[in-house]
């Protein structure tokens, strides 16, 4: 439940109809006031560890910069290498955070020494390493690297709990893969990276209370108790073969525990800025709902239900009523249970109904960050009831990397 009162949430509202008036749906916003609150609120938990910015729930480049001016950002996770590639061009430090078989891309890297240096690929197995090895041929200067370990919690030996990411998990399989990075001059290892998942990425309280939330919180204790200490001790090993740069961890649900691991020095956020609904439903932080996409009210289809065109931008993950989005404004809007979020059009019942008219916008928020600027060309990025610029969207500067 998100924690503005109605009245502010009103006037938020307001503010992005007033603003964008003149622009047909579908219309993405950006409430930079919220947007900046997000971003000091990141830094503010962080307490100190540098952030870098998660790409992939950003996917604008002029918000990219505007977060990575601020005190507290240090470079980008990318998703892809391509996106690395374009990235680069403006100087930033950049790491992959997850490894790559783009092997045109790879071969474009290779012979830039300049974004060599500031490119970091993200590997987990020697079958891997293999690969990017033959891509690149002889680079113009060496490939920088990183490990990605494991962050899962598995019981014993068959309950999985967390993303099902890299094959190395204990201290040995790390300095083994470590290994056969040093000993290739063509390679040099920088950096490792564990992301505990199921405790950035699961919520406190789940729609429909299941699992229960003192089920989570158990689990939440026991993952970060396991991954601190395992995460240490990998660090610990493979720093004694190689100085690395940076040990990365993390996401925006799990800033505080994060943090308190000795052995990590950056933390990977981003869905925080745009303050998705999925955040929502945490205890120990609360985004601003930052980010928003509006569709045009275009028919009446009986008393009390109005149809907006578009709607069915699911986000990914399990399937489930909390990855659809959610119709904020005017309050009181819900899906019609037998059709929700439609490909080309969206009915939606409720009192507020009968008080909207043709041509009326209808305000959504998308359960996921980025994700939403797959669907839009331009972001609406608005200070009071104005907008100041039409920010191009990944998408909306030609470019869909996934």
């Amino acid at each position: 439940m998100v924690t503005t009162s109605h009245h502010l949430c009103a006037q938020q509202h307001e503010r992005l109809d007033r603003a964008t008036a003149g622009l047909d749906g579908p219309v993405g916003a950006v409430d930079l006031a919220a947007f900046d609150a997000n971003a000091d609120d990141l830094v503010r938990r962080a307490a100190g560890t540098p952030i870098r910015v998660a790409s992939k729930s950003v996917r604008c480049r002029a918000l990219l910069d505007r977060v990575l001016a601020r005190e507290g950002y240090e470079g980008i996770l990318a998703f892809t290498l391509s996106e690395a590639l374009w990235l680069a061009e403006s100087h930033y430090d950049i790491v992959i955070g997850y490894p790559t078989a783009e092997r045109a891309a790879l071969a474009t890297l290779a012979k830039d020494e300049e974004k060599l240096a500031r490119v970091t690929l993200m590997i987990d197995s020697a079958e891997g390493l293999s690969l990017v090895k033959a891509a690149i041929g002889t680079p113009a200067a060496p490939v920088r690297v990183a490990i990605d370990l494991d962050a899962a919690l598995v019981i014993a030996r068959r309950i999985w709990l967390g993303p099902r990411r890299s094959p190395v998990r204990t201290p040995d399989e790390a300095v083994a893969l470590a290994r056969l990075v040093a000993e290739d001059p063509d390679f040099e290892l920088v950096g490792l990276m564990a992301y505990e998942g199921q405790v950035a990425g699961l919520v406190d309280r789940p729609l429909g209370g299941n699992p229960p939330a003192p089920m989570i919180r158990r689990m939440k204790k026991a993952s970060v108790a396991e991954i601190t200490e395992r995460r240490g001790k990998v660090v610990a090993a493979v720093r004694s073969l190689v100085d690395l740069e940076f040990v990365n961890g993390g996401g925006t649900g799990s800033i505080e525990t994060t943090r308190a691991d000795s052995s990590v020095t950056e933390i990977a956020a981003g869905s925080g800025l745009y303050g998705p609904t999925l955040f929502d439903r945490y205890d120990g932080f609360t985004p601003h709902p930052a980010t928003y996409f509006g569709l045009n009210v275009v028919r009446r289809p009986a008393p009390g239900i109005v149809t907006v065109a578009g709607g069915g931008w699911i986000a990914s993950g399990p399937v489930g009523p909390d990855r659809m989005p959610s119709p904020t404004y005017p309050f009181g809007l819900e899906y019609v249970g037998t059709e929700g979020a439609g490909e080309v059009q969206t009915p939606l019942r409720g009192h507020a109904a009968d008080e909207l008219a043709i041509g009326d916008k209808v305000w959504f928020r998308h359960a996921k960050a980025g994700e939403v600027c797959e669907r839009l060309d331009v972001l609406q990025l608005i200070e009071g009831d104005s907008i100041i610029t039409a920010a191009p969207t990944y998408r909306g500067e030609g470019l869909t990397f996934l």
